[in-house]
């Protein structure tokens, strides 16, 4: 099937980069560093409970509430830590902003295997390529620190955007910025609403990463699904 493609639009986190370590590990470390002991899997379960919260109270990082993404997180950290016992305003503070910057670093995320081959591979074909993600400011940082940045020609986050995945609309400022119509363009990312449903809502083609055996959720057509990014240029070669 001649796809006749001209654009590729990335989701980042578990699709190009992820985490090094769960974040309950990472805040403890930082926790015990400042001279606090905090078990990881206290702060895991208050982190995952706080971002949920302040997800629904003030979506893509409170932007239309008047909020920063800055503030936003800040206060995610803080509440994380909060709710893990730590009581100290002053130590909370100074965990939320060594936190904020340490996630701009490339000692926090790693490169999923095959990422920069395909878009080496993608760019070499003669894609546009661009990135698309529920994302704060710091993202062009960490692309850039993690050597991905100059793949793409854009990197739209939610913020910039100021529409959240899977909301078309940042999926029509992507194309727009591509240069592409919807029939011209594919989307590629892990989450099944955010990315693949949303792209295709959208009128773009999707691919949707997902590890074999992922059984959950609904059923993908599958010529759709990568079972690893390397199996992505199979798919889109012209």
């Amino acid at each position: 099937a001649m796809l006749r493609l001209r654009l590729l639009t990335w989701d980042v986190k578990d699709t190009l980069l992820r985490l090094r370590q769960p974040v309950g590990q990472s805040y403890a470390a930082e926790a015990r560093a400042q001279g606090l002991q905090v078990q990881p899997e206290a702060l895991g379960r208050s982190f995952r409970e706080v971002y949920g919260a302040q997800s629904r109270r003030f979506p893509n990082y409170g932007l239309g509430q008047g909020l920063s993404s800055r503030q936003w997180w800040l206060d995610v950290v803080k509440q994380s830590f909060r709710l893990s016992g730590v009581q100290d305003e002053a130590a909370l503070t100074k965990l939320a902003e060594k936190l904020y910057r340490d996630y701009c670093s490339s000692h926090t995320w790693e490169v999923l295997p095959g990422a920069a081959e395909t878009l080496g591979r993608c760019r070499q074909l003669g894609f546009r390529m661009g990135v698309v993600s529920n994302f704060d400011s710091r993202l062009e940082v960490i692309l850039s620190r993690c050597n991905l940045r100059h793949h793409f020609e854009f990197v739209l986050t939610s913020e910039a955007a100021g529409f959240a995945k899977p909301d078309g609309r940042i999926f029509e400022q992507a194309l727009r910025l591509g240069g592409a119509r919807p029939e011209q363009a594919a989307h590629i990312g892990d989450d099944y609403s955010r990315d693949y449903r949303a792209a295709r809502a959208a009128g773009m083609h999707s691919f949707l990463l997902q590890a074999a055996g992922h059984g959950d959720g609904p059923e993908v057509p599958p010529e759709h699904v990568l079972p690893t990014l390397s199996h992505l240029l199979a798919r889109i070669e012209k």
